[in-house]
């Protein structure tokens, strides 16, 4: 055996014995509030769907026609041959509806962090990271020749502070996510872009957990916080609330637009977003901006289920987002809660160390707009029995 496997068998070990280890569940369905997984029909916490739109008939109508009308792919970059009309059309309709200048396609949101802070900033130029930001932001700024600084999460002391302290920088940039994925928290971008100008720093905010739902209108963490003029760059994805297939996108000045363009390697050494996709994320947004009754019923179920996960006993992290972070501390404990959760018909899924910190596990629920109250009822059910259960049998177990 050579040495590589017998390093990594040991390693996989360890994540098993320490209650680490990330199974995958295969369901058997389309995605929505109900799933199939092991031929059981379960009700779906977990999904990024805040919208239910992920099997929406209007997507699914779009998706279907554009194959017909643009085919399956388009085997090319951008710039060769693989810039269709309706690539531009998406581009339009996202600048629009974000109050951009322009708007650049990726095929992921990872890919436009990815490719964002190498093309735009060198050694001359620092980038300011909050301490709780996406993968995608941290492997992006790692990626960039330029300075680096991270502040503790939303601590705008700490963000003055630097700030401060590099003034003597050609550019600032500061980057944050619009929302926190695993605690649900949405960004102070309101003193963040209040600083960004009293220092003259550019201010970027992954958006990906807000696009399409957050705020008034679904405008996401910038129109939550009334910045929409003030942040200079949001990168975010088709890959959540607007129908869930994949894609990201990045939206920002002309001119920065125009050098992404050019210099952008994840957009340059990339295939083009399939036309499917493409279509059915225009749908996506037509359905957001016409309709808000999706969001209505988003925000009524999730301050149902936080109001009642709180009553019955468990401990959430506070806020009005459709992520709610259920704290339990213990890795073990949340692979377990998560396993009975799914034997009595609910899906959720544990988190622990390295996605969050450790002893900060936590089970993640993650509201839709698609979930009845009867669907959430049943949930809260749940939880309160497998939490009792689990909670009596650590405490006979410590005795």
């Amino acid at each position: 055996m050579k040495q590589i496997e017998n390093i990594l068998s040991n390693e996989l070990k360890n994540i098993h014995d320490s209650g680490l280890y990330k199974d995958e569940r295969q369901i058997e369905s389309t995605q929505s509030s109900i799933i199939t997984v092991k031929g059981n029909e379960v009700i779906n916490f977990c999904a990024n769907n805040y919208l239910g739109l992920s099997s929406h008939p209007k997507i699914i109508e779009s998706a279907k026609m554009a194959l017909d009308r643009w085919g399956f792919g388009l085997s090319s970059v951008r710039f060769i041959c693989g810039t269709q009309d309706i690539h531009k059309e998406l581009e339009l309709k996202i600048s629009q509806f974000l109050s951009k200048d322009d708007t650049i396609l990726y095929t992921s949101c990872f890919d436009a962090n990815g490719g964002l802070f190498e093309t735009l900033f060198n050694n001359e130029d620092i980038v300011i990271s909050d301490a709780l930001n996406h993968a995608s932001i941290i492997d992006g700024v790692r990626l960039c020749k330029s300075k680096r600084a991270v502040y503790e999460n939303s601590n705008m002391n700490h963000l003055e502070t630097i700030l401060k302290e590099n003034q003597d920088s050609r550019q600032r940039i500061i980057t944050t996510d619009g929302v926190f994925s695993m605690d649900g928290y949405i960004a102070k971008l309101d003193e963040i872009c209040s600083l960004a100008k009293k220092y003259n720093a550019l201010v970027h905010v992954d958006d990906s957990h807000a696009t399409g739902f957050v705020g008034d209108t679904g405008r996401g963490s910038i129109e939550y916080n009334n910045v929409i003029n003030q942040v200079d760059i949001i990168t975010s994805t088709f890959g959540k609330a607007l129908g869930g297939a994949s894609g990201g996108f990045t939206s920002a000045s002309k001119n920065v637009i125009d050098i992404l363009r050019q210099r952008s390697r994840p957009y340059l050494f990339s295939n083009s977003l399939a036309p499917s996709i493409v279509n059915a994320s225009i749908t996506a947004i037509d359905l957001i901006e016409n309709d808000y009754s999706l969001l209505d019923t988003l925000k009524k179920n999730t301050a149902y289920f936080r109001k009642k996960i709180e009553s019955i006993g468990f401990t959430i992290k506070s806020g009005d987002h459709p992520i709610v972070p259920i704290m339990l501390g213990d890795a073990k404990l949340s692979q377990q809660l998560s396993k009975q959760m799914l034997e009595m018909g609910i899906y959720v899924i544990g988190f622990s160390f390295p996605v969050v910190p450790k002893n900060q596990a936590r089970i993640r629920v993650q509201i839709s707009s698609g979930h009845s109250k009867e669907q959430i009822d049943r949930a809260l059910n749940a939880f309160e029995k497998c939490g009792n259960c689990l909670l009596y049998t650590s405490d006979a177990a410590d005795e």
